[in-house]
């Protein structure tokens, strides 16, 4: 039986400070149609811009995750993230009024309670989740870092995480199901060093700390005139370290409430993948940086398994986009080594060329000269010129630039193409452009056939 996309049923708002700004903060989550998925809206800014909750747009990590889109930042999106998961919603509108979202208890507890008490409604679109098909790694080796995600029919995690804390030591925190991340993980508030506080106050940031929404570990006995000083600093009456090395600004809600908290950050963080997610996954010292890279990994894996789509259309009756004549105008390439004869679709993400394959090419002389075959690196390659015309296309002078080859990665070939082919190569990039960098997804058909696919990433630089 398919299940069906939820949004929440009226919109909720809640006030508070944010962590690091200090500003006080109105965020509301509205009610959002099938298929808008999850964005944040700055409504403080000129024009409202909004910003899908897409790990593309991570720029920071350092103390929360940053979402950036066209110079426009939203900050500590996390615990808001992972309530909207844990109430089982796919689509929302979350406006706010300032750069970042209430810290208030250091939880998802408030943006949980807020979205039960109007509920979800269900709506007329199924659900679409993204399965892991196959074991997926990411690893930073300098940290002792390692995500693992695995194949199966729910979405469950594992953390375990590791300071080198006496107080802390290691702790481990799991999640079997979604439906037990109200009772189990949405109250966990966020954790911080003692030794850290200063650092971080006296660097512009945990302007909104107080205290009261994180929890404060002490390593090693600290004098109380130091813990007094800590405790002005945040207007704040005298506070001191319990005999479990925490502060006694709070109480436990969990013995292992540091390792469930950050669970509840990589179920904010893996969200920002775009759909919902069966697998399950297993973290070691997860964190923000590390949370939102995999998220970034397993997003282009999704956009690939998203993009079998049916074979573009071609009809040669119809008036190309750029003929020949056009593409050299576009292209610094010359024969024998132009491999594209059309362009026949063209935006801003997608491209679609033809090739037209003869016993004329010169290749074919010798390779293979008893069954001719059109060598895999030339299939490459002549996708990779339909990428150019995409990425090239994106300046105004692009007779002044060049694309150059970064990088081939998961280049699968499925099909030999021999004389009288005609492929039809799709580029899509998986990415926005960044500084000249452009990623791809190639698709390259003969009939309704795929013969060669992969990753590309390319440069455009300026021509000498």
């Amino acid at each position: 039986m398919s299940e069906m996309q939820k949004t929440i049923k009226e919109a909720v708002t809640l006030t508070g400070q944010g962590l690091h700004s200090g500003l006080q903060v109105t965020l509301t989550i509205l009610p959002a149609v099938a298929n808008h998925g999850i964005k944040f809206q700055r409504i403080d800014l000129e024009g409202e811009p909004i910003i899908e909750a897409f790990a593309d747009y991570v720029t920071d990590t350092s103390r929360g995750t940053t979402l950036e889109k066209n110079g426009v930042k939203v900050s500590t999106i996390e615990h808001v993230m992972a309530a909207i998961v844990g109430c089982d919603i796919d689509n929302a509108l979350v406006q706010l009024n300032a750069p970042e979202t209430p810290i208030m208890d250091g939880s998802a507890k408030f943006f949980l309670e807020a979205i039960e008490a109007v509920g979800t409604q269900e709506q007329n679109a199924e659900r679409v989740y993204f399965e892991i098909k196959e074991k997926t790694v990411w690893k930073d080796e300098k940290h002792n870092i390692e995500i693992v995600a695995y194949p199966d029919d729910h979405f469950s995690l594992n953390v375990m995480i590791d300071y080198n804390s006496k107080v802390l030591g290691n702790q481990y925190a799991n999640m079997e199901t979604i439906e037990v991340f109200k009772e189990e993980i949405a109250p966990c508030r966020t954790f911080v060093f003692f030794h850290e506080l200063e650092f971080l106050f006296k660097n512009n940031l945990i302007k909104g700390g107080d205290l009261e929404n994180a929890i404060v570990i002490l390593d090693k006995e600290v004098p109380q005139e130091e813990l007094d000083r800590i405790a002005t600093l945040f207007s704040k009456p005298s506070v001191h370290r319990r005999p479990d090395g925490i502060l006694n600004n709070l109480d436990l809600r969990f013995p292992n409430e540091c390792a469930r908290h950050k669970l509840l950050d990589m179920v904010g963080d893996l969200a920002l993948v775009g759909n919902r997610i069966k697998g399950k996954f297993i973290a070691k010292r997860p964190g923000h940086h590390a949370n939102t890279e995999f998220a970034k990994v397993l997003r282009k894996i999704m956009k690939r398994q998203f993009m079998k789509v049916p074979v573009p259309h071609y009809n040669p009756c119809v008036e190309p986009i750029f003929d020949i004549n056009g593409i050299r105008k576009m292209l610094p390439h010359r024969p024998p080594f132009l491999l594209v004869d059309k362009i026949i679709q063209l935006d801003k993400e997608v491209v679609v060329g033809i090739k037209n394959v003869t016993m004329n090419e010169p290749f074919f002389v010798g390779h293979f000269p008893e069954e001719p075959v059109m060598p895999g690196v030339l299939i490459v390659e002549a996708m990779a010129q339909v990428g150019g015309i995409l990425v090239l296309g994106q300046v105004p002078d692009p007779e002044n630039y060049s694309t150059y080859f970064l990088k081939v990665d998961k280049v699968k070939f499925k099909k030999k193409v021999i004389p009288g082919d005609t492929i039809i190569m799709k580029m899509e990039l998986m990415e926005p452009i960044r500084r000249g960098i452009a990623v791809m997804w190639a698709q390259a058909f003969v009939g309704d056939t795929i013969v060669a696919e992969g990753e590309l990433s390319a440069q455009v630089v300026k021509s000498k």
